[in-house]
């Protein structure tokens, strides 16, 4: 039996704002916008690429905006990553390197597969990371 994690939710206080952060800064695909009654709205994003989606959603006492962190996004380049991520005018750090239990600048010519990566954080401060993962087999 296959088990497929396939739909993060990420709480967030303002569902336009991050509907915009993540469609058009970040470039996810916008799934589903539909406002089911009043109160409630089911917003959900894939990252280009990924089988696992985001869903939006308000605030809640046990899953405040702002409290998630450890969110991966995987890609071949972090580089190139990073660069378009500035391009699209995200406040992402610089590219670095996990080594010997923490992180430090990555080196000009070292390889980054498995140990490269950015942080950046949505406008309510839920943390990503993006790691270079080569291709797998």
């Amino acid at each position: 039996m296959d088990w497929k994690l396939e739909v993060v939710t990420i709480p967030v206080s303002d569902m336009d704002r991050a509907k915009t952060f993540y469609a058009e800064q970040i470039g996810f695909n916008v799934d589903i916008d539909e406002q089911i009654t009043g109160d409630v709205r089911f917003l959900q994003l894939t990252p280009p690429g990924s089988a696992c989606s985001i869903q939006l959603g308000p605030g809640k006492e046990r899953l405040k905006p702002g409290s998630l962190e450890g969110l991966f996004l995987v890609v071949s380049d972090v580089k190139a990553a990073r660069k378009d991520l500035v391009t699209r005018g995200v406040d992402v750090g610089e590219v670095l390197v996990f080594d010997s239990g923490e992180y430090r600048p990555s080196r000009e010519g070292e390889s980054l597969d498995l140990v490269g990566v950015v942080f950046f954080t949505d406008p309510d401060g839920n943390r990503w990371m993006v790691q270079q993962i080569p291709p797998r087999k």
